[in-house]
């Protein structure tokens, strides 16, 4: 009885809610509607809160509420884990008050929606590029923020994500091989390509194991005029290996490469 009792009171107080809030959507009291949107946003409540906040935004354009509630709108669209529409809302706010009182947080918040939206490395990284892009421009013009550390931490994240991706990028040309065409020498092309653009990412030491991982297949699978020439290449990476990470995580694999290939460029 009491479970019964307690599931009514829910069901009373729910349809009570509803009947309220559709009462809201049809008042033309623009005050009131703001106040409750305010409450539903307090009370995290995001959805009726950004429908409340766009009914009534026209209504305040152009007055001193304006960007306050421009603000709540793309607060609430975070609040709903929709990054998409809150960035829209965030450049709106920009681009209609460049000097506005909310301008600074609206600009990392752009960044920031980028970064949530961000996809898994595998995918299309046009997100990520859009996240580097407004949180670089954030650091430019505001470097004194006290946003810059945060922004910086999610820069190099958001870098280190996208040399991720060349590196798997790469790896997918090295175990290609010979299949339709030398995919080592695309392997190579990638991941330099990698380190010039990102020189200080975490995976470089990965992406120079898999240049001369790469250079070396190349070396043994070649024919006989070019075998000795693309073994001294792969010497010469082996030394590029072990003289930045002599004590690296792949430095017994470069050191059996560099053996076996200098054993054949003697011969």
């Amino acid at each position: 009885m009491k479970k019964t009792q307690f599931f009514l009171i829910i069901l009373v107080l729910t349809l009570f809610s509803c009947g309220e809030y559709q009462k809201l959507l049809k008042s033309d009291d623009a005050e009131l509607k703001y106040t409750k949107a305010v409450e539903y946003f307090n009370k995290g409540d995001f959805m009726r809160a950004s429908t409340l906040f766009d009914a009534i935004a026209t209504y305040y354009k152009g007055t001193d509420r304006s960007e306050t509630v421009l603000n709540y709108m793309a607060r609430s669209y975070m609040g709903q884990k929709d990054y998409y529409s809150a960035s829209e809302y965030y450049k709106t706010y920009v681009r209609t008050y460049p000097k506005g009182k909310f301008v600074v947080e609206s600009k990392f918040m752009i960044g920031y929606c980028f970064y949530l939206d961000s996809p898994d490395p595998r995918l299309d990284q046009a997100a990520t590029n859009s996240a580097i892009a407004a949180l670089q421009e954030f650091i430019d013009v505001y470097p004194e923020s006290d946003k810059v550390p945060e922004a910086n931490k999610l820069l190099d994240e958001m870098t280190n994500k996208l040399t991720y991706k060349a590196y798997l990028n790469a790896k997918l040309y090295y175990n290609l091989g010979n299949y339709l065409g030398n995919n080592y020498a695309s392997a190579v092309i990638t991941a330099q390509n990698a380190l010039k653009k990102f020189p200080s990412t975490s995976y470089r030491e990965e992406l120079l194991m898999l240049i001369l991982d790469s250079k070396y297949e190349q070396a043994i699978q070649s024919v006989d005029e070019k075998k000795t020439e693309r073994y001294r290449n792969a010497i010469d990476e082996c030394y590029n290996y072990i003289n930045e990470y002599p004590t690296g995580k792949y430095r017994k694999q470069a050191d059996k490469i560099l053996n076996e290939s200098k054993k054949i460029v003697k011969e």
